[in-house]
């Protein structure tokens, strides 16, 4: 290496390095003095307390792509069920955020991602529609809820039940007995909303459903019941049912049941008529790529017929998903998208319950669930301490966490569920609010949009900026109405 004077170059390995007061001109960097550095002794324990410096190592280049790190713009992948045993114990996935910052299309690139892979997406209740054009695009089903169009029969036994006569008959009747049981529960959790009895039944109205399906079911053989069987069985009740309830003479049947078949023919009346009171009209394909059961057509319909089509929806898919992996019909890995969770968890006191369970199990089925909420305020706002617990849960299990934008008093709601260092919610608060207003005439894009800290279990957040492809840009774009709207209203 050949000498020089402090304003010259140095040539080293054949490399120009900076000179060591910096580039002479503008923007050079350049400094009049250089101070030495000095030189501090201690031991490994005590210097490193002294520099606070630390820079937790990235996730492994391994699973779906989501884009690069925001500080060192290395790529960041995530693996949830992949990573199972060494960085996670549980494949599920928070995603949380204020509205339009980006929560649905971090889920639909991980669900395109893990498809890729060989996974099955199934939404089983996709409550705006948002999903669909992904699903069409993978080639899947899309099976759409509403009057006019699909309906669910939630006393349908699924694959379960088109496979029992080819069991011996030891085998069907206690397969048979488990699918009542679901078609009991499943009811019992319909008649809990407004649209039935507005809670659970009592002791006597669920002895009397549940007598009143089997009878139902033995009634046709080898076809699935529906809420009007059950109701022409529970209005004129044969001698089982009767002696089941104790009753002597009709008026004391009546008495004993007349709330439980009023609300049973709610659900087939009303704004739920022909929704959920007819066979099911199209079986979910559970050998294709993705399925979507789509409810954004009862929007319109309020809140409480989309928490009974969500109750349905859920029930049925679900048990079409354990049932068909009974009898070795689905052996593909699942993901679960679960958006607008909140509304779901609102649905019923059978949702909570439901979810609950999905998520203790799901590393022993090896499914991804995907929940996504705007706050843990969502949980909070549940009727009863025991379901609130229970939501709690469902997050406080997910290793993988995702938080897009949000205010600072949800970052301290979340930190006191699973602690954040004050640094990380400066960051994610920085990206709640824009900080240009756009009246010079520039296109202004929210700061938070497609930013995610990604936290695994208690390592340090990782900051990723999500990169859509074009195709990912249209089937991921949940603005299309809003901008239609506001194209309307100025023409």
């Amino acid at each position: 290496m050949g000498q020089s004077s402090d304003d010259e170059p140095v040539a080293l390995h054949r490399r120009v390095i900076a000179p060591r007061r910096g580039w002479r001109g503008p923007a050079g960097g350049r400094a009049a003095h250089v101070e030495a550095g000095s030189v501090y002794l201690g031991t490994t324990s005590e210097v490193a307390g002294l520099f606070p410096f630390l820079q937790a190592s990235g996730l492994p280049a391994e699973g779906v792509p989501i884009g690069p790190d925001l500080f060192s713009g290395e790529m960041v992948c995530l693996d949830p069920a992949g990573w199972v045993g060494t960085l996670t114990s549980n494949p599920g996935v928070w995603i949380q955020g204020q509205p339009g910052v980006g929560k649905s299309a971090f889920a639909k690139r991980m669900c395109l991602g893990l498809v890729g892979y060989g996974y099955t997406m199934l939404c089983p209740g996709d409550v705006k529609g948002e999903y669909r054009d992904l699903v069409t695009a993978l080639g899947g089903q899309v099976v759409r809820i509403g009057r006019g169009l699909d309906r669910i029969n939630p006393l349908d036994s699924g694959p379960l039940g088109r496979m029992l006569t080819t069991l011996p008959a030891s085998e069907q009747e206690r397969l048979l007995a488990e699918v009542n049981a679901r078609r009991s529960e499943l009811v019992h959790a319909l008649l809990a909303t407004t649209h039935g009895l507005g809670r659970r039944p009592s002791a006597t109205e669920s002895t009397a459903l549940t007598t009143a399906i089997r009878l139902a079911v033995q009634a046709s053989p080898g076809v699935d019941p529906t809420i009007p069987d059950v109701v022409a069985t529970l209005r004129t009740p044969p001698a089982e049912l009767l002696d089941k309830l104790l009753a002597s003479t009709s008026e004391e049947y009546i008495a004993l049941t007349r709330e439980l078949i009023a609300a049973m023919e709610n659900l087939c009346d009303g704004p739920l008529a022909g929704l959920f009171d007819a066979p099911t009209s199209t079986p979910l394909d559970l050998a294709a790529p993705a399925v979507s059961v789509d409810l954004s057509a009862l929007l319109t319909a309020g809140d409480t017929v989309v928490a009974a089509g969500l109750l349905a929806t859920w029930a049925y898919s679900y048990s079409a998903l354990d049932t068909a992996r009974a009898f070795g019909l689905a052996n593909r890995p699942v993901v679960l998208p679960l958006d607008e969770l909140w509304r779901a968890l609102r649905a019923g006191p059978g949702m909570v319950d439901a979810m609950d369970a999905i998520t203790r199990l799901n590393r022993s089925k090896g499914e991804v669930s995907l929940m996504l909420t705007h706050s843990l305020g969502d949980l909070q706002a549940l009727p009863t301490a025991e379901d609130r617990a229970k939501a709690v849960g469902l997050m406080e299990r997910c290793d993988t966490t995702v938080l897009a934008a949000m205010p600072s008093s949800e970052l301290a709601r979340f930190s006191g569920q699973k602690p954040l260092t004050d640094r990380e919610r400066q960051l994610v608060a920085s990206w709640a609010a824009p900080t240009a207003t756009g009246v010079d005439g520039t296109t202004q894009i929210h700061p938070g949009r497609g930013r995610y800290l990604i936290k695994i279990g208690h390592r340090v957040g990782i900051p990723a900026a999500l990169e859509l492809s074009d195709a990912e840009r249209t089937l991921y774009d949940t603005d299309q109405a809003v901008r239609r709207q506001m194209k309307e209203t100025t023409t």
